[in-house]
């Protein structure tokens, strides 16, 4: 009899850093039967090949999902915290139990199945690869919508990290709600409202 092939979910993040917007958090089960050529870290990649392989890894990957967690549960849990419970919802919203989950970095989310934290998994293992371009694509997406509510921020550009540009802007115009206010810069751009 042959062995059923284990089922491994990569998962990775995009967005612990800035100062604004969601954590958003991807699930892959690649298909071996249709590798996709070029995964790998989507820092390595340019924004065009990003959305290339997002589209790729949606159309031939066995399962996908894509989740978040809120500014404002960022605030209320922490980011590490946030991150987990946005990487816990991506597997959940699966559509199949993997046997195994490898996720990107240190920590692994709380999860029925076995899981394992893999150091620098995103450049190394590619369906954590596929987890952080598909992670990276949508939260850029979702950076572009808030542009276009709120242009002067410069949210297409910076996509919420704390560039020069972004904590001016904060400075001059004060946080709004996708703002993460318990990040120091907000926090002092709120100081300098009241």
């Amino acid at each position: 009899m042959t062995p059923v092939p284990l089922l491994v979910a990569g998962v990775d993040e995009a967005g612990r850093g800035p100062l604004a917007g969601p954590v958003v958090a991807a699930c892959v089960v690649l298909d071996p039967a249709h590798p996709i050529p070029g995964l790998a870290d989507s820092k390595q990649l340019s924004p065009r090949r990003r959305e290339v392989l997002a589209i790729e890894i949606r159309e031939h990957a066995l399962a996908w999902a894509v989740a978040s967690a809120s500014p404002t549960e960022i605030d209320e849990y922490n980011i590490l915290r946030a991150t987990l419970l946005a990487m816990a919802r991506a597997i959940e919203a699966l559509g199949l139990a993997p046997d195994e989950v490898l996720v990107d970095g240190l920590h692994c989310p709380p999860v029925a199945c076995r899981a394992r934290a893999v150091v620098k998994g995103d450049a190394t293992v590619p369906s954590i690869s596929a987890a952080s371009i598909l992670a990276k694509t949508d939260r850029d997406a979702m950076m572009d919508t808030l542009h276009a509510s709120f242009p002067a921020y410069g949210f297409d550009r910076h996509r919420g990290y704390p560039t020069p540009e972004h904590v001016e802007a904060l400075r001059r115009l004060g946080p709004i709600d996708a703002h993460r206010r318990s990040f120091a810069p907000v926090r002092e751009a709120l100081a300098l409202t009241r």
